[in-house]
């Protein structure tokens, strides 16, 4: 059940947004493990030598994955933010179309007193 928060924000949208957005870092980490993890097996299937060779390229690309995902997470907030605005926006224009529909409707079921039938 959604509850309002702060400033008449739903809690459970700003929680499904910094949900999708934990996600998605989660997702890009995970990712990078799994890179990890191919390289070190296609390198333990190497010769040592051969191995050696690799190990450089193996951190770096290591590093680059690491970087990417840390550099995402300061602009989760702003991404946050911009949801929360944009869904705000999108509440308050679907909330001022239902309130003119029900003023039309209310006027068309009660005319005005003095108008001809």
């Amino acid at each position: 059940m959604a509850t309002a928060g702060r400033g008449g924000r739903t809690v459970t949208g700003a929680n499904s947004r910094e949900g999708t957005a934990k996600s998605t870092v989660n997702e890009q980490i995970s990712q990078a493990v799994l890179s990890t993890s191919n390289l070190l097996y296609l390198m333990q299937q190497s010769s040592p030598s051969r191995m050696l060779e690799l190990m450089p390229r193996a951190i770096s690309s290591l590093d680059a994955h690491i970087d990417n995902g840390l550099q995402s997470v300061p602009h989760l907030k702003t991404v946050i933010q911009l949801l929360e605005n944009m869904e705000s926006s999108q509440l308050s224009s679907l909330s001022q179309a239902r309130l003119s529909r029900a003023e039309s409707q209310q006027a068309h079921q009660h005319p005005e007193v003095g108008s001809p039938p």
